[in-house]
């Protein structure tokens, strides 16, 4: 298998030193390996974000954030290489930064993405800042499944060429600059692709399975159990009408268009088309009922010149969403108002909205409203 080292640093390798974040995992430790292959003087650093104390030993051996299996894997790939590596303690500030926004999302009734949060504050914020400060860092490697293209406008984030696996969408709330000292490379493999290269390496992780859950927990309904007590109330459900039909356990175990565990028995289907915080009722109806057309961003990236018109898009509006033809009529630098060619279900306020056109991503912004 010939394949390219496709990094697109401008400098030569002997005289760039790239951090590569590393987790213990089978992209990260490719990262690194091809990075060292190509002559780069590469250092290793991994964050120790969470450790729930809620969580039993089984629980956190299937949490794959900061175990002491991902520690010690990461620490053996970076000996195997021969690169430096440090572990860091940013627990506390990812209990700031991430955990309590996702908290504070879910008991107001909003469906958050953390991984968004986490990205753009932790790992290419602070972590890019330590790399460059602490180390002596040119850029910062992740194993992320995106790529870059450096221009003389900026740099552009493409989708990874692994469809699916591409991670372009959890990446574009991350500012243009920090875009500048990034690099990705795995994005332009697939997944067979980087497992080969991990063989062919010798690295132990070649064949290690991947992690589905949120990083800091495997389920978030326990988490929220432990940690928004005071948030989570029983109450009414009820139909578009305001007839009430049951009583769910907390509005933070559901989100909008959920169907499944409701707990109720009727001629029709019934969907959960909106969370009433104020009342603390959950409100259900059927599916024509659900989504809409248009919504309203705001907290919007653009990687690119923000748009004096509007602007004919595609969009996403989760992470694993398929594209749906869209027009962008910017409202603010950072706020818009997204249009869709048809109606879509599932629009869900907390999520992102990101913005492409082809395999570019334009940058995104958070669903304020529907």
């Amino acid at each position: 298998m010939q394949l390219q080292l496709d990094l697109t640093l401008p400098r030569p390798p002997s005289e760039t030193t790239v951090v590569v974040a590393m987790s213990g995992g089978v992209d990260s430790s490719v990262a690194a390996a091809r990075l060292v292959a190509a002559g780069y003087r590469v250092k290793g650093v991994m964050l120790r974000l969470w450790v729930d104390p809620f969580e039993d030993i089984a629980q956190a051996r299937e949490n794959r954030c900061c175990t002491f299996e991902a520690v010690s894997d990461a620490q053996r790939i970076a000996e195997q290489l021969g690169i430096p590596f440090r572990l860091i303690d940013v627990s506390q500030l990812f209990r700031d930064t991430v955990v309590d926004y996702f908290i504070q999302e879910y008991t107001s009734g909003r469906t958050p993405n953390p991984c968004l949060v986490c990205n753009r504050r932790i790992r290419f914020d602070y972590m890019l800042s330590y790399a460059q400060k602490e180390l002596s860092a040119d850029f910062l490697a992740t194993g992320h499944y995106a790529r870059l293209r450096r221009t003389p406008a900026g740099v552009q984030l493409l989708r990874g060429r692994d469809v699916r696996k591409d991670q372009s969408y959890v990446l574009s709330l991350i500012p243009q600059e920090r875009l500048q000292r990034l690099t990705f490379p795995v994005g332009h493999l697939t997944k067979p692709e980087v497992r080969a290269l991990a063989r062919r390496y010798g690295l132990q992780v070649a064949e290690k399975s991947e992690s589905q859950d949120l990083c800091f927990t495997s389920d978030y309904r326990t988490f929220l159990q432990h940690w928004a007590t005071t948030a989570i109330r029983p109450g009414p459900i009820l139909d578009l009408s305001g007839q009430e039909l049951g009583q769910h356990r907390g509005l933070p175990f559901y989100t909008i268009g959920q169907r499944r565990g409701l707990g109720l028995s009727a001629p029709e289907r019934l969907f959960v088309i909106d969370l009433d915080v104020q009342h603390n009722a959950l409100i259900v109806g059927p599916a024509d009922a659900l989504g809409g057309d248009y919504l309203r961003a705001t907290a919007i990236n653009w990687l690119r010149q923000p748009p004096a018109a509007p602007l004919q898009i595609t969009a996403k509006i989760r992470y694993k969403s398929a594209d749906h033809p869209a027009t962008v009529i910017p409202l603010t630098e950072t706020s818009a108002e997204v249009r869709f060619d048809a109606p879509l279900r599932d629009i869900t306020p907390g999520q992102a909205v990101v913005f492409y056109q082809e395999e570019q991503c334009l940058g995104g912004g958070i669903i304020e409203s529907i």
